[in-house]
């Protein structure tokens, strides 16, 4: 009797330890928003990333009732906590722009983004933080994106903000940890703004975290920069191109300059449980089996 009540309790620690790492992909809401815990469900995920709207296109048809529900329905049929969706919003926005009617649109743009969230009772969004295109000081450019992010966050309810990190191509910012920090010193609801890192973004930026070493190096300037207490997501990439080049070139992992390393040390490290695991490699076709090998390294299988 000992026994079998060791392997229900043995079973039940199992189930949580699984919860704690949110592995998926970027699916496609082709179709509806309602669709994408069904594709996310078809890969073995256990956390998802979407648009909620075409994300080359300024204005999208509200959400109906109908995709609410189904949203909802389906995340709870596949068994989907809120805590691993995170939809990324539309590449048009940029929270920096240094032309004021140009901003306005884009924080018209990002607060609908917000407020599509909160209709899915989905409680994060990831963007990438903005570009100064030149015209303004990065310092200006920083404060203009947090001020956007304020406007947005005292219109909406509960919703968190997620600032991803970028590779530093062009005149984007958010590249440098410090970029990420100063935005969120500028923040006036702090507890609802975060960050997501993407690998393969660091990586180009010049955070070489292809050996332990260096990703020991990295996290402990995340850590120290930003702290640990701010990371909501990630964004789990190769990269095509070489450290510090500063260009975005995503690769599926194993095949480009980043190599399994981080990966596996993600996937062993308790900081990067509870929180959505994004692959948005390239081929498609493999995050099944991308997905069933971080399960792997985490000892999930």
């Amino acid at each position: 009797m000992s026994h079998s009540l060791s392997s229900a309790g043995n079973q039940r620690i199992l189930r949580q330890i699984i919860q704690m790492k949110y592995i998926g992909a970027h699916v496609s809401a082709a179709g509806g928003v309602e669709n994408a815990p069904v594709r996310a469900g078809e890969i073995g995920a256990t956390g998802f990333a979407l648009f909620t709207k075409n994300q080359r296109q300024w204005k999208a048809k509200p959400l109906s009732e109908e995709n609410i529900k189904g949203f909802k329905a389906n995340c709870k049929k596949h068994g989907f906590s809120m805590d691993a969706v995170i939809p990324h919003d539309s590449y048009l926005i940029n929270l920096g722009h240094p032309e004021k009617a140009k901003l306005q649109k884009s924080r018209d743009a990002f607060l609908d983004e917000l407020e599509r969230c909160e209709q899915l009772g989905i409680k994060l969004l990831n963007f990438h933080p903005g570009s100064h295109l030149r015209k303004i000081s990065e310092a200006d450019c920083l404060s203009r994106i947090a001020e956007s992010i304020n406007i947005a966050l005292g219109k909406t309810d509960y919703v968190k903000a997620v600032i991803e990190n970028t590779a530093g191509q062009g005149s984007n910012m958010g590249f440098r940890f410090e970029h990420l920090a100063e935005i969120i010193d500028q923040v006036d609801q702090k507890e609802r703004v975060g960050v997501c890192i993407d690998t393969a973004h660091a990586f180009a930026a010049g955070y070489d975290i292809s050996t332990d070493e260096g990703f020991d190096d990295t996290m402990d300037q995340f850590g120290n920069i930003v702290g640990f207490d701010k990371l909501m997501a990630m964004h789990l990439n190769d990269s095509k191109k070489e450290v510090g080049t500063k260009v975005d070139r995503h690769d599926s992992l194993g095949d480009g300059f980043i190599g399994w390393t981080p990966f596996e040390r993600i996937m062993k490290d308790d900081r990067f449980n509870g929180i959505p695991l994004i692959l948005e490699t390239p081929n498609t076709d493999r995050w099944s089996k991308e997905i069933a090998q971080l399960k792997k390294l985490a000892g999930l299988d």
